[in-house]
């Protein structure tokens, strides 16, 4: 039970478990390192699952749905793969009082399974590309954990698509990378840093990793999305063969990509408060909550004009709370708490002034609007909060992003100003390790709109065009 939300400055970690469990997101489940998404949490969810879900259906893809037990032999038909992932996986030996012949692992990726799948599914060129995606729960056996940023089991979407040339797969690639970006920037309003990972952060198995990059509000960057390109690592490790137009058999070349339910707690951490939460309204589970201001003796036509309002915004998702156990006040706390983007008031002088009164959460000016035009302002308002929240956000990366020629000046930058440092890299692995020993540290990406600058390597001096990002992470 969390009587109160502490201050955000004070105590960074402590305000996002706080916030998560106040404003009942999630709970903590009876097993170590779960959770229980609770309603409201899980609304928000779907709301950004539909959103997505779309621009990936807009671009060809369909959804389809995968085993979550993954015979042992397929993690290690490709050796790297099952590599960096078997100290996460988690394992399933006995089925009822009998031993299993072969262990099953809980799925911690699907990449095994589903291109297994598709050597049985794809014979000719006219099968490609295959365009699928699946929206499902993943296991991964971590050893520290916090609610939605990293738990033993999540939620996220995964695409696993093949193609019949590797430039194919690599337009695929940047295309679902640019289809991220617009998602967690325009309806989540999360900043994000596109490009390319250092062989050292590439998915095992893969060719080649694009991520994005989010910086939360503590200085600590959380990578909020990947994007694969697996080249034929996957296919020829599951003989994977299609019969082209020149009638010889060949590899297709294949991609996968996803982002999880850890994107709510960059929503909570890019825009939360001292409050509690605040959410976009493009993805909020409320955009809208009507609270009357009750008094006694006009109560019946204060209730009767707020749920007009309420049928006048029937294409939001709008709530009329005319509970009477409990107070206006206590109300205006509450919804502000549970990070409602708009609350409408409605009291006796607005019932004889035909109006509404408009409460931005964002603390911008209250407005006083006409009942009948509370549509159109509605939705105004809305669009000029959700700006609002990604203008706010890129501004204060922005503040907190420096830039070093040196090694002595890239520590200091870290201690004077944790967020982001750009550094300009050779891309040498010795250099990275220094960094990463030394600082605590680890690379981001290599923007691919920041590349080909010159400059000189922080750790060796040598001539470069690489700039890479590092921060702390979560």
């Amino acid at each position: 039970m969390v009587k109160e939300i502490p201050a955000k400055e004070d105590n960074f970690s402590e305000w996002y478990t706080a916030v998560v469990l106040k404003a009942e997101l999630a709970d903590y489940a009876p097993v170590r390192g779960c959770m229980v998404i609770r309603p409201y949490g899980y609304a928000l969810w779907e709301n950004m699952q539909a959103r997505l879900d779309a621009r990936l259906k807009a671009t060809g893809h369909t959804n389809a749905y995968f085993p979550t037990l993954i015979p042992e032999s397929f993690l290690k038909k490709e050796a790297e793969h099952v590599k960096g992932f078997s100290p996460q996986v988690a394992w399933v030996t006995k089925g009822g009082d009998s031993d299993l012949t072969e262990p099953l692992a809980l799925r911690p990726t699907s990449e095994a399974i589903i291109n297994y799948m598709y050597a049985r599914w794809v014979k000719s060129y006219r099968d490609l590309p295959v365009l699928i995606n699946q929206w499902c729960n993943i296991f991964r056996w971590e050893r520290t954990t916090r609610l939605f940023l990293r738990t033993l089991e999540f939620l996220w979407q995964e695409g696993h698509t093949l193609h019949r040339t590797a430039e194919e797969a690599q337009e695929e690639t940047l295309r679902i990378l640019n289809i991220y970006v617009d998602f967690v920037e325009n309806d989540l309003a999360v900043p994000v840093i596109a490009g390319l990972k250092p062989e050292s952060e590439k998915f095992a198995g893969a060719v080649a990793t694009y991520s994005i990059e989010a910086l939360m509000r503590d200085g600590q960057a959380l990578q909020a999305g990947t994007s694969h390109n697996l080249g034929q690592n996957f296919t020829k490790a599951f003989d994977i063969r299609y019969l082209d137009e020149d009638n010889t058999e060949k590899h297709p070349w294949g991609t996968s990509w996803g982002v999880s339910s850890r994107l709510i707690g960059a929503v909570i951490m890019t825009h939360g408060d001292d409050q509690g939460l605040f959410l976009p309204p493009k993805v909020a589970p409320l955009q809208v909550v009507i609270v009357p201001i009750l008094y006694g003796k006009e109560d019946e036509a204060v209730l009767a004009q707020c749920q007009r309002a309420k049928e006048l915004l029937h294409n939001f998702r709008v709530k009329l709370d005319d509970r009477p156990q409990f107070t206006a006040g206590w109300k205006f706390n509450e919804y502000e708490m549970r990070g409602v983007p708009l609350r409408i008031e409605i009291g006796p002088r607005d019932v004889k002034k035909n109006c509404a009164v408009l409460v931005p959460r964002d603390d911008s000016d209250k407005q006083t609007v006409a009942l009948d035009n509370l549509p159109t302002e509605v939705e105004g308002l809305l669009e000029r909060i959700q700006k609002g929240m990604l203008e706010r956000a890129r501004n204060w990366v922005s503040s907190v992003t420096t830039y070093a020629t040196t090694f002595e000046e890239f520590k200091s930058n870290l201690v004077q100003k944790p967020g982001y440092v750009r550094v300009h890299w050779c891309g040498g692995q010795e250099c990275e390790n220094k960094i990463i020993d030394e600082t605590k540290t680890t690379p981001r990406n290599m923007p691919l709109d920041e590349q080909n600058t010159k400059g000189s390597c922080i750790v060796c001096g040598k001539e470069t065009g690489i700039l890479i990002y590092y921060a702390r992470t979560y």
